[in-house]
């Protein structure tokens, strides 16, 4: 398996430090508000990649912490007169919620800032005693950027560079405008503990430090691109000065998500959390949008999108019910598959798991899913080939394969016939579709061909199109869908 290494700049082969075992870290949310699409790609990116990871056999321990004390937190609870722990504690029972709902699955570590105090105050002291860091009389502790030499490895940025930018604000007592805070001491109202330099806090960078430190040498620490500076720069910088080994061996970051092909903000108002998504869409039309597209890659995110998002999961959803109708009610005859088709059909496994084992390309590994389905369908539309005994088997591997899938990528693993009514229900809403009215005019038509009273069958037939609803007699039935 082939994954892009940030700290190198290229694509590397995936090698763990123990044999058949992983060690990744992943930042979590600071608990401030409700998780964002941004939040909803990078959680995606990084359970896919726990899924690769134990598809290829390795023992994956996946540690995803939630930042539990910060300013944004801090600053929430005074605004809304709450405590701060209720508030952080009311957006990590969100984000549960959400992930839950986009099939995320849980990690097995997910340590919070607020119970690691003594681990962020023992790494401190390890830094001062070492001399990277220092306390000012105040009670904040800085990290001495100049102190370690490789800082900038990761980012790219240089010294130079990054004082140009750099200032001292008032009131600070750094000894130099690079040095970042691992403990701010306490102002008065804000949430302290007591520490060696008085009463204070974590900074936010330490925090990772302290909660992964278990856990080194990581295997792969990952984040939004976000996150590479100053975060995880200072991660490796703080955590590097001490304890002689690398914190991480590859670092995996996700492409950032634009609305509307803009930067997503509250001040232009195209903010979009995952609930305000999933009032109008279903969870896993918002997964198959999310990886859709490369991890590393922008990604827009625009209602015509998700619009074709959800055409293209109807195709298979589609494929994937008829396949099932096929098997119950064909009689089979010995009738062989055309080679061409044989072979592609054949192919399709191993070029899904080699577009996984690039980089993670969840967007090729779609591609060849629908390849799939393709032919899926043309076997279903050709009568000899649907009731062949080699069609039968094709028919039956396809929902195997898609059992697969689920497992892989968590898409394609619910019944076809309550996504597609769904669905439907999902479209009815988000198009302002008066669903009693078609269900109404659905039995009456029903009743209608039941009678051979096919002038009413047709005239109601066209009542449903008026409303946008398209109706397909089959042997079963009538079915519909959405226009």
């Amino acid at each position: 398996m082939q994954l892009y290494n940030t700290l190198g700049r290229q694509k590397e082969t995936f090698v763990p430090a123990r044999p058949g075992k992983v060690n990744m870290y992943v930042c979590g949310i600071t608990a401030y508000d409700y998780c964002h699409i941004g939040h909803a790609r990078s959680a995606l990116v990084f359970d896919v990649l726990v899924r690769q990871l134990q598809h290829l056999g390795l023992d994956v321990t996946f540690v995803r912490n939630f930042t539990d004390v910060d300013d944004k937190i801090i600053n929430r609870a005074n605004k809304e007169n709450r405590d701060w722990r209720e508030v952080a504690q009311t957006y990590i029972n969100a984000f549960y919620e959400d992930m839950d709902r986009l099939g995320v699955l849980r990690a097995d570590f997910e340590p919070r800032a607020t119970d690691h105090i003594k681990e962020i105050q023992d790494l401190c002291s390890k830094l001062i005693a070492a001399g990277k860091a220092y306390a000012t009389p105040s009670g904040d502790v800085y990290f001495r950027v100049r102190s370690y030499e490789a800082y900038g490895k990761l980012s790219g940025r240089s010294l130079d560079e990054l004082l140009s930018g750099a200032r001292v604000a008032p009131g600070e007592e750094k000894e130099d405008p690079l040095d970042f805070a691992l403990w701010k001491a306490a102002k008065p109202g804000e949430p302290s503990w007591e520490s060696p330099w008085g009463q204070g806090r974590p900074g936010w960078h330490i925090e990772c430090s302290a909660m992964s430190e278990s856990f080194l040498p990581l295997d792969i620490h990952g984040g939004g691109q976000d996150l590479i500076f100053p975060h995880h720069e200072n991660e490796i910088a703080q955590t590097e000065a001490v304890c002689h080994c690398h914190l991480a061996r590859y670092w995996v970051h996700n492409g950032f998500v634009q609305v509307n092909a803009e930067k997503m903000s509250k001040s232009l108002g195209n903010f979009k959390t995952i609930r305000d998504i999933l009032e109008s869409y279903l969870p896993e039309t918002l997964r198959f949008f999310l990886l859709g597209k490369h991890y590393r890659s922008p990604i827009d995110f625009t209602a015509d999108s998700m619009d074709e998002t959800e055409k293209a999961q109807h195709r298979v959803y589609l494929a994937l019910r008829e396949a099932e109708k096929a098997l119950t009610r064909e009689k089979w005859k010995k009738v062989p598959l055309p080679q061409q088709i044989a072979d592609e059909w054949a192919a399709q496994p191993k070029a899904l798991d080699e577009a996984m084992d690039d980089d993670l390309n969840t967007a090729q590994a779609l591609g060849h899913i629908f390849t799939q389905v393709r032919i899926i369908n043309r076997l279903l539309e050709d009568k000899n080939l649907r009731a062949s005994e080699a069609g039968r088997d094709v028919l039956q591997e396809f929902l195997a394969r898609a059992q697969q899938w689920n497992t892989r990528l968590g898409l394609f693993g619910q019944n076809p016939e309550t996504f597609l009514a769904a669905l439907r229900t999902m479209r009815a809403s988000r198009k302002n579709i008066d669903m009693p009215r078609v269900e109404s005019l659905l039995r009456e038509r029903q009743d209608a061909r039941a009678s051979k009273d096919f002038a009413s069958s047709d005239a109601l037939r066209q009542a449903l199109q008026d409303l946008g609803v398209s109706v397909r007699d089959t042997p079963e039935g009538q079915d519909w869908d959405l226009e």
